[in-house]
């Protein structure tokens, strides 16, 4: 059975951001309704990792307040999305013989496989990490690719590609406290870049191939999606704020007028336009040149059709798109959603991350597929490798 109402809660390093939808409603693009939004300045991060617990859970009661205030609801559980430096992914390719002397493919077999899998993952990947959850990417028969499950097939090896996107053990654990001490329930946790793809990007983009980058105050946080799944996923301790900083240092203005002049409510003629212009683009070309580099890493540079899709607080600077047009050589743009809320509507794409977890959670316990527009939603998050293989390639 759907749920009727979720509550998605996104905690960033710059603010703490809280959405209330509806399954009972739906938007114009056939979406959940959403509310009721709350959102606060965010206490105790530092490039998105706990550093203080209290401070982290008042942050949240307060965001989550405004939310209840708009919805005329009372927030007992929620979705929460996790993110920072300390989150990331590595991909794992293992193999199993078959079991059966009719070399026929088995559950079993499977199940083997992806715990061969968990015992191939770098030390380096798996020492105090915790694996939110793993998705097979590649099955393949005696060397050959196999669409789809692999069950009831023939052969005497099997191979898998799988990716696990794991997060510090001790960041999910402080997180989750937070939310508790906040008088909240968690009902599990999604890494935050994965989240935000189910309401900026479409299923074709997806398909085609496409990477997303949420450009934080603290952090970049980037999810490659082809064949409509997740195929990478990294975090970079760089952010909005770095720019911010910049700017500071370059106009030798305090830090408040610099954040002002960054996102364009200063303008005028006491400072000089170009020199603010090199300032922001060259902190950008680092930025673009770090997504660049794992594009390189993981052998995507330049080969993904649906190119960038650019969100978060740092998206809205000017000419931003063209900038990593021409850094990628790939097609871009500014992500955008609407979210209506009452009368108001919602295109910032920061709110993509809060929005993704409501839509997520919606659906988290239906067994059918459920067309949300933006992707395809299916069973509970504990049955997410599950979900994950109904979309294999």
């Amino acid at each position: 059975m759907a749920r009727n109402i979720i509550t998605g809660i996104d905690v960033g390093t710059y603010y703490v951001k809280v959405i209330i939808a509806s399954a009972k409603e739906r938007n114009e693009r056939g979406l959940p309704k959403v509310i009721g939004t709350g959102m606060a300045e965010s206490r105790g991060l530092r490039h998105g990792y706990v550093t203080n617990v209290r401070d982290v859970a008042t942050s949240i009661k307060r965001a989550v307040e405004q939310a209840e205030e708009k919805s005329g609801l009372k927030i007992k559980k929620a979705f929460v999305g996790v993110s920072g430096i300390g989150l990331s992914s590595t991909t794992v390719s293992s193999f199993v013989m078959t079991s059966r002397a009719d070399a026929e493919i088995t559950s079993l077999d499977l199940e083997k496989l992806r715990e061969q899998c968990e015992k191939d993952i770098p030390h380096s990947m798996s020492a105090n990490r915790r694996i939110i959850y793993e998705i097979p990417l590649q099955y393949k028969i005696d060397n050959f690719p196999s669409l789809g499950s692999p069950v009831g097939m023939k052969g005497n090896k099997i191979e898998l590609k799988t990716l696990f996107i794991s997060c510090l053990d001790h960041h999910v654990a402080d997180l989750i406290a937070a939310v508790n001490e906040a008088g909240i329930e968690v009902e599990d946790v999604m890494a935050a870049p994965v989240a935000a793809g189910f309401v900026t990007l479409s299923k074709s983009q997806k398909v085609a191939g496409v990477v997303l980058a949420n450009i934080g105050a603290e952090t970049v946080s980037i999810a490659v999606f082809e064949n409509n799944i997740p195929t990478s996923l990294e975090v970079f301790p760089i952010g909005s704020t770095d720019i911010t900083n910049d700017i500071a240092l370059g106009l030798k203005v305090p830090l408040e007028e610099a954040e002002q002049i960054k996102i364009g409510a200063i303008t005028g003629s006491s400072y000089p336009r170009k020199k603010l212009e090199e300032i922001i683009s060259a902190r950008l070309s680092d930025i673009f040149e770090l997504i660049e580099a794992h594009l390189k890493k993981i052998g995507r540079n330049g080969l993904l059709p649906a190119g960038i899709v650019i969100t978060g607080g740092g998206s809205g600077l000017n000419s931003i798109d063209d900038l990593a047009k021409a850094a990628l050589k790939l097609p871009s743009r500014v992500g955008t959603i609407a979210l209506l809320n009452g009368n108001s509507s919602f295109k910032d794409a920061t709110w993509a991350v809060a929005y993704g977890l409501c839509i997520w959670g919606i659906h988290a316990e239906e067994g059918p597929e459920i067309d949300t527009s933006a992707q395809f939603i299916r069973q509970s998050w504990k049955a997410v490798v599950r979900w994950f293989k109904q979309f294999l390639p």
